[in-house]
């Protein structure tokens, strides 16, 4: 042994709880941050499913910060679980939520009355023309940008598919402790 490796520390490994919930809660900033990007720079509104699907971004950094709180002050193991089953559901539940508003997209089933499909109340004739002036809608299934043959709500499932194997992984790793 050197002098020079004497003084150097031995670097302890992160937690897997630590490192699943870092990496999640990351993701879901970078994730929101694009969304913002693409309705306020881009001024690609979303509909009401995109913004449905926000939620679980909502979700997971508050929840992914505590665990990592949690991890770094040597929280009990059940608390560092219930944390990354929380991060694990909520974005394996968005997964679906992302597809099912991508099948609508493609076509392949209807989706909520509230954003596709014919509009069937249009208000009385003396407001209609003052309301179509200030009213924009944004259809869920219609697709306002495509990458690489992908909507922004396809992105969204491989995301949240991603968020969740590694909230699983990090779920499991701990477990095993």
């Amino acid at each position: 042994m050197t002098a020079a490796s004497a003084a150097i520390p031995a670097l302890k490994p992160a937690s897997p709880a630590l490192m699943a919930s870092l990496a999640v809660t990351l993701i879901a900033a970078v994730t929101i941050a694009g969304a913002w990007f693409f309705q306020l720079v881009l001024e690609i509104l979303p509909c009401p499913l995109c913004l449905e699907q926000r939620y679980a971004y909502y979700l997971a950094m508050p929840v992914g910060a505590l665990t990592v709180i949690a991890a770094r002050s040597g929280a009990p193991r059940p608390l560092l679980l219930a944390g990354l089953a929380i991060l694990a559901f909520a974005t394996l539940a968005n997964a679906g939520l992302g597809a099912y508003h991508s099948g609508v997209e493609w076509g392949f089933w209807k989706g909520p009355t509230d954003c596709s499909g014919p509009v069937v109340n249009l208000g009385s004739a003396k407001d209609l023309l003052s309301r179509l002036d200030t009213v924009k809608v944004v259809r869920c299934d219609e697709v306002q940008w495509r990458f690489l043959g992908l909507s922004l709500a396809g992105y969204n499932v491989l995301i949240s598919l991603l968020m969740a194997a590694i909230a699983a992984w990090g779920f499991a790793a701990t477990a095993k402790r």
